[in-house]
C-alpha cells in the first residue's frame, strides 16, 4: 500500500491524503480545506477505482479562472505516489 500526503496549490483546499493499494485502487482519499460537500462526493465516487481512470476523467479540470482543481489536484496527487 502506498500513502501520501500531498499540499495543493492555487486551490481552496489546502491538503489531500491519499492511501492506494498494491492493485492501484483508491483505499482512502481525504481532502482538509475547500468546498466539504462537493469534496465528500468526489472522495465517495473514487474509492476503489483505479487511478488510472480517477485521472481519465479528473485531470485537467479547472475551477473557475484558475489553472486547476480540487479534483486536478487530486490527478497531481496520484501523479506524485505513482513516482513512489
Amino acid at each position: 500500500m502506498k500513502e501520501i500526503t500531498y499540499f495543493t496549490s492555487d486551490t481552496c483546499s489546502k491538503v489531500i491524503t491519499l492511501k492506494v493499494d498494491d492493485e492501484n485502487r483508491i483505499v482512502d482519499v481525504n481532502f482538509v480545506g475547500g468546498c466539504n460537500g462537493n469534496l465528500q462526493g468526489i472522495c465517495s465516487l473514487v474509492k476503489g477505482m483505479n487511478i488510472a481512470d480517477v485521472k481519465t476523467k479528473l485531470n485537467g479540470i479547472r475551477c473557475g479562472s484558475k489553472n486547476t482543481s480540487c479534483p486536478d489536484q487530486l490527478c497531481r496527487a496520484i501523479d506524485e505516489i505513482e513516482r513512489r
